[in-house]
């Protein structure tokens, strides 16, 4: 990960945030004069969790803006006086002060968020020095994403410990997560919010969705020897890029809007015929036949930019899940017969 944000996986609603805060208040509140009470409230809390922009990731949401920070190293963000500012002339005082505490609510149900904002290196290097079942208890509270990241960067030896670790994490006193929480952000100058979640085999598999085969391969091993039978209810329940070609086509479209097309690209150059005909049958003839000339056109790529891309297809396709547009159907419960 470059600095923050991996421009390549951000949503529709992130990029807008950062494009309205580049822009400032005057005109992110003639901005959100044009929406609904909903979109403000989800711009409003993607805004609530940025506190600084690079150059990379303002160049990702408009390439206008890129002449006017490329001499900056980034920009220095008090969002939550921004968002207030812009909420409040935007909106009627009721409505203004219902949006800024379901923001706050928000924020608060969803501990170690902020991990989004720091550098993927310095939260590995903290991390790593903790006791393994410490660590445990972070990777499965932080953003699957960002547990991924560090568990890649974690030594061999401790990262199949640290997956069983998860996998049996029983429930976290929410004030242990607190102080956990707080203990990081301090060290890290975050910003944070409460907690008590679970760890457990889905947060688990969360975080093995997201890593290289490399990391894959050696934490599955590790727990095939401890563990045999949960080696095989991880693999029930992990969801990779070739099970896409098992969804519905409704789906496949509504999986293929969220989708960039330089990743669909990268993440077809090692697909099997079955995944690109799944992909090329839930696009139009025009998108396709441009899809197929930047396949042809494509030299030799790393393998890791594949497999980086094939995973936001399928993080893509797990938070369409999640909101409940689509259903991606895993495992022996999910099968019709």
């Amino acid at each position: 990960m470059s600095d923050v944000l991996d421009p390549d996986s951000m949503s529709g609603t992130k990029k807008a945030a950062i494009f309205l805060i580049a822009m400032g208040e005057e005109y992110a509140s003639k901005a959100f004069e044009k929406m609904s009470e909903m979109e403000i409230s989800e711009v409003a809390f993607e805004m609530s969790m940025i506190d600084h922009i690079t150059p990379e990731m303002l160049k990702a949401v408009s390439i206008d803006f890129v002449d006017k920070f490329e001499g900056e190293s980034k920009m220095i963000i008090e969002s939550d006086t921004f968002i207030e500012n812009v909420v409040k002339k935007t909106l009627k005082d009721k409505q203004a002060k219902a949006i800024l505490e379901d923001l706050e609510k928000k924020k608060q149900d969803k501990p170690f968020i902020w991990s989004r904002n720091v550098n993927v290196g310095t939260l590995a290097g903290y991390v790593e020095g903790e006791h393994p079942q410490t660590i445990a208890m972070i990777l499965a509270h932080m953003p699957s994403e960002i547990s991924s990241e560090i568990m890649m960067t974690l030594p061999d030896e401790l990262k199949g410990d640290i997956a069983m670790r998860i996998a049996r994490l029983g429930q976290i006193s929410e004030d242990v997560v607190r102080d956990v929480d707080r203990a990081l952000k301090i060290e890290l100058s975050g910003a944070v919010g409460p907690g008590g979640k679970a760890g457990g085999l889905q947060v688990l598999v969360d975080i093995i969705n997201g890593v290289d085969k490399q990391t894959e391969d050696s934490v599955m091993e590790f727990v095939e020897e401890d563990n045999p039978e949960m080696a095989n209810d991880i693999r029930n329940l992990m969801f990779v890029f070739e099970d896409l070609t098992s969804i519905d086509d409704t789906a496949m479209r509504e999986i293929l809007k969220k989708v960039e097309g330089q990743q669909l690209t990268y993440a077809l150059k090692t697909a099997t015929d079955e995944m690109k005909e799944k992909i090329f049958s839930n696009l139009s003839q025009r998108a396709g036949e441009m899809l197929k000339d930047d396949l042809d056109a494509m030299g030799p790529v790393r393998l890791a930019e594949v497999e980086e891309a094939q995973q936001a297809v399928v993080r893509a396709a797990k938070e369409l899940e999640a909101d409940g547009t689509i259903t991606l159907g895993k495992g022996k419960d999910d099968v019709l017969v």
